[in-house]
């Protein structure tokens, strides 16, 4: 089983910032870099068979999540190995392939556990629309960024 998650900042939070600025922009407009970089801070959890890869304390933002997850989509269901990191550390989710199984570490800790490719496939991807549906949401006219549209339509 694995699960990802995302939780937006509460309002009293410094990440709260992150989402309410981003309407002083078009959104359509957005480059690419700011949405990694600058908007869209979230709790971001990572559970693999009940065990806990990232923390759901763990900030990050989000855009820059979800492209880094569609690029691990694509290596994995090539059956290379991936990864992912976070500009927010240093710490690196190492994804091993071994069949049908990919085997998920984290640089941070001892902790390891395994899903099945397809489980795995199939949960970055509904994990991907999530994301999409949030983001167009609470920003309709991010449903015209190119950068938002990368990592929906792959």
């Amino acid at each position: 089983m694995i699960q990802l998650s995302f939780t937006p900042p509460e309002k009293s939070s410094p990440w709260s910032k992150t989402w309410d600025s981003v309407t002083w922009d078009d959104p359509a407009a957005i480059s690419e870099i700011d949405l990694r970089y600058k908007y869209f801070g979230v709790n971001f959890e990572m559970v693999v068979d009940d065990v806990e890869i990232v923390s759901k304390k763990r900030f990050v933002t989000l855009v820059d999540l979800a492209l880094s997850l569609s690029g691990v989509m694509k290596r994995i269901s090539s059956g290379e190995d991936a990864a992912f990191g976070f500009t927010e550390s240093d710490e690196v989710i190492h994804l091993i392939c071994d069949g049908n199984l990919i085997s998920v570490t984290s640089s941070k800790s001892l902790v390891q556990a395994s899903v099945g490719r397809k489980e795995l496939l199939d949960e970055f991807s509904r994990f991907l629309r999530e994301v999409h549906y949030r983001l167009v949401l609470n920003i309709p006219g991010l449903s015209k960024n190119p950068v938002i549209w990368r990592f929906y339509s792959e």
